[in-house]
């Protein structure tokens, strides 16, 4: 089965991983054609586990070769085209970012999209998903917006993680 493995906070505040080295430390682990989507820590594997426990396998493989505690989301192909697929937004507005914020914990994403009503629509946007909360927000403004700010507070940092559209739809390419 294809799973998609979205990793957090690599390759942003000192948590550096070369993609070939992440490439050879899972194919190393098992998983079968696994290729990376980006330098952010998207990758697309094969693997006959379940989702769970890809997510248990990658998360280990991570912390014991490079050696940090490693977060991950994971889910399989038809559930990420259906996130795709669901997304409320115009994803091509001008000058604005289409994003969508996955977790793990379903209190932290009611969480999220509880401060829904107290944006400013002129910058930024929430709409709550099927196990996602969908997001966007003006070009430039992504980490200084409410939902940036939110998102960034310690609490969120092994549940949640973000990823725009566009990298999304390059993942099932």
């Amino acid at each position: 089965m294809k799973h998609v493995v979205l990793l957090r906070g690599i390759n942003v505040g000192g948590i550096n991983i070369k993609m070939v080295d992440l490439r050879a430390a899972l194919t190393s682990a098992g998983f079968d054609d696994v290729r990376t989507i980006l330098a952010t820590g998207n990758v697309v594997l094969e693997s006959t586990l379940r989702a769970p426990e890809v997510k248990k396998s990658v998360e280990k493989v991570l912390s014991a070769t490079f050696g940090y505690e490693a977060w991950v989301i994971v889910l399989d192909e038809t559930a990420l085209k259906s996130i795709i697929e669901s997304y409320p937004f115009d994803a091509e507005r001008d000058g604005w970012h289409p994003y969508v914020i996955f977790g793990n914990d379903a209190d932290h994403l009611r969480e999220v999209t509880g401060i829904a009503d107290t944006l400013d629509p002129e910058l930024e946007s929430l709409a709550p998903g099927h196990r996602v909360v969908y997001w966007e927000v003006v070009r430039g403004h992504t980490t200084d917006s409410r939902v940036g700010k939110f998102l960034a507070k310690a609490k969120y940092k092994p549940t949640t993680t973000t990823r725009n559209l566009r990298t999304l739809v390059k993942m099932l390419a």
